[in-house]
């Protein structure tokens, strides 16, 4: 079962292991850095709560993401290690590793102060209206994956 990130205790839970993060850390697979994997965790609460920024999928593209994408992300089962990205997803470059884990924390709490009625039926930008449990499973499964790919 995957812990609720809309609980208190478990949002602090993640803020202390990004809290851990430091700009020098390796990961233990994939190839992103620490501060890349920081904006490319920022890109999920960017699709929540900024969605005007993304282009939205066409017709047959969000069928597809509904019907076979879609329950990979948000499904109990982890995310594989060096799985595939979506392009929207993949940073290059060097980014700013302070600000970014300073937007991620924010976002870890707004998220957990909105909590689970704030979510319930929210639309998601390429899955479509979602569960609050579908959400607790993408931003938790998400973060959880990332922080374990860099020993925190």
């Amino acid at each position: 079962m995957i812990k609720n990130i809309f609980e208190t205790e478990v949002a602090n839970e993640i803020v202390d292991r990004i809290n851990k993060l430091k700009p020098t850390d390796k990961q233990h697979w994939g190839k992103m850095s620490v501060d890349q994997m920081l904006t490319h965790c920022n890109i999920a609460y960017k699709y929540t709560f900024e969605p005007a920024q993304f282009k939205k999928p066409g017709t047959l593209k969000k069928f597809f993401l509904k019907k076979f994408v879609k329950k990979l992300v948000v499904g109990e089962k982890p995310y594989p290690r060096n799985g595939r990205t979506a392009p929207d997803f993949i940073i290059v470059g060097d980014q700013d590793f302070e600000k970014e884990k300073a937007e991620l924390i924010e976002n870890v709490i707004k998220a957990q102060n909105l909590g689970t009625t704030y979510f319930e039926g929210k639309e998601n930008h390429s899955f479509g209206s979602m569960t609050a449990q579908e959400w607790n499973n993408l931003f938790y499964k998400h973060l959880d994956h990332h922080l374990t790919q860099f020993g925190v």
